[in-house]
């Protein structure tokens, strides 16, 4: 097992990303996750439980071709017009 130059760990010796997670706790805070995927995609999130933050972790390792094969721009246009649609039905105003 060896170090590539930026601090990752290269399992392979190879130079390529290997999956990787941190999760950390402080008094007073929830549980800091951090994912590294595959492809060196780095995600972060908080959970107030170490179960849920693991489950997080296997959710990304298991979703990271989905992740790394969709348009993230795409993805946040369809989510903020569901917002809307959602918003629309309820009688709420609009949010953009």
């Amino acid at each position: 097992m060896g170090r590539s130059n930026n601090g990752d760990i290269d399992h392979n010796n190879n130079g390529s990303k290997m999956r990787d997670f941190k999760i950390t706790k402080k008094d007073g805070e929830w549980y800091n996750t951090i994912v590294t995927d595959s492809y060196g995609k780095i995600y972060q999130n908080w959970y107030e439980t170490a179960s849920e933050a693991s489950d997080w972790v296997m959710y990304i390792w298991e979703k990271e071709d989905w992740f790394n094969s969709v348009n993230s721009e795409e993805l946040l246009y369809k989510a903020i017009q569901e917002c809307k649609a959602i918003d629309k039905e309820k009688g709420i105003g609009s949010i953009l």
